[in-house]
């Protein structure tokens, strides 16, 4: 197989992400963005990355997902690094929720957009976007093997006593209740790299992954395999975020609808996009919370206090679930590069081996690092996490075994 070139595309329902990788040594050829499709101020960002130029910006109307990967395409071929070059083997995409059915990435065909399909219920936002992407690239290039990688997918080990929910198993086979998990391709690109970190196989090593961003969740991975995560049937459940709740007792919603006279549709936007850090002081960026913390504000203070609790309630939880630990993991946008939240998560938990050394805690970088003292018995790692990188290695291992 000649062609080493992976295109990946994360399907937004008004953006477009896009890396172009030469998988032959992991690196990158071109990134780029395409925001507010469908209005007259779109904007395309491409940053022609193998030859180090000056990335480029255009504004204007793009009126569809399909506009928009054509304007990609042209950019790209400016560069030359076209999607009718010989080099491209694959592309591959994200999808948010592959319910039980996708274990794994998946050469895409009739069958499978039908599946994902079906899975909207589950994924309203998700998957309508993440089908448009595919059916977008698909008329482009027929001729190109195309894989779905599934966010869902790395989760779908975990035994059923964590997958379950404890209500009648006919109700929920009947609607697919069930916790399904998220940020899948993040959870299992930084449990693997923290055992290389560690200096170990992934099967020997046990970890729990916190990817901290605007949304996040938690993982339980032992030996490689997913057994416990945060986010279940929705993305809403577990950690305190940007925006989500998380955990929260299912009667509020009775009351907000009995006392409070809510609609359905009013408490879904509640929990989901005014809840979490924003619905409790107003911000949901942690480095604007920070700044308010450190000038006395008392709310931002709660807000920080509550959102480390939850936690530290789930690395209490995961580590009782594998028994023993080798590694916490922080990830994404917080986890990266909040040490405030890092030091706070695992204070108090020096009983469990858990401790940041100060000084290697405050240190800045893009690189995979351990910020615990050499004689903590569990690591605490920050792994900057490449979702990209995972997808594109994910469909050319698929793409190379099908050839």
């Amino acid at each position: 197989m000649t062609a080493t070139r992976v295109l990946v595309l994360n399907s937004g329902s008004s953006s477009l992400k896009y890396q172009l990788l030469d998988m032959r040594d992991s690196s990158r050829l071109a990134a780029g963005l395409v925001e507010r499709i469908g209005e007259q101020t779109s904007r395309l960002k491409h940053t022609p990355l193998a030859s180090g130029g000056d990335a480029r910006e255009a504004d204007g109307p793009i009126a569809d997902h399909d506009a928009a990967l054509k304007a990609v395409a042209q950019e790209l071929s400016r560069d030359g690094l076209g999607l009718d070059s010989p080099d491209l083997a694959a592309i591959g995409h994200r999808v948010v929720h592959g319910g039980m059915f996708f274990t794994e990435p998946t050469v895409i065909d009739e069958a499978v957009i039908a599946e994902i399909e079906r899975l909207i219920p589950v994924a309203p936002l998700h998957n309508p976007a993440n089908l448009t992407g595919i059916r977008t690239a698909r008329a482009l290039r027929p001729d190109l093997p195309q894989v779905a990688v599934f966010d869902t997918a790395f989760h779908t080990t975990m035994p059923e006593s964590a997958a379950r929910y404890a209500i009648d198993p006919r109700i929920a086979d009947r609607h697919r209740i069930r916790r399904y998990g998220f940020h899948g391709t993040s959870h299992a690109y930084v449990s693997r790299a923290t055992a290389e970190l560690l200096g170990r196989a992934p099967e020997d090593v046990n970890v729990i992954v916190l990817h901290l961003g605007n949304g996040a969740s938690a993982s339980a991975v032992r030996g490689g395999r997913c057994v416990d995560t945060s986010m279940g049937l929705t993305p809403l459940e577990g950690l305190v975020m940007g925006t989500r709740s998380g955990d929260l007792d299912p009667a509020v919603i009775f009351h907000l609808a009995r006392v409070g006279g809510m609609s359905m549709d009013e408490i879904d936007t509640l929990l989901n996009k005014r809840s979490g850090l924003f619905g409790l002081c107003g911000d949901n960026d942690m480095r604007e919370i920070r700044r308010r913390i450190d000038e006395g504000d008392e709310a931002a203070a709660l807000a920080f206090d509550i959102y480390v609790h939850r936690l530290k309630k789930y690395i209490g939880a995961y580590y009782a679930v594998l028994g023993t630990v080798d590694a916490v993991a922080f990830t994404a946008g917080v986890g990266e590069n909040a040490a405030p939240v890092r030091e706070a998560a695992v204070a108090g938990l020096e009983g469990l081996g858990l401790a940041v050394d100060p000084e290697r805690n405050a240190v800045r970088g893009d690189r995979p690092r351990i910020v615990s003292p050499d004689t903590a018995r569990v690591a605490v790692a920050v792994v900057p996490t490449d979702e990209e990188l995972e997808i594109a290695t994910q469909t050319y291992a698929l793409v190379g075994k099908n050839t």
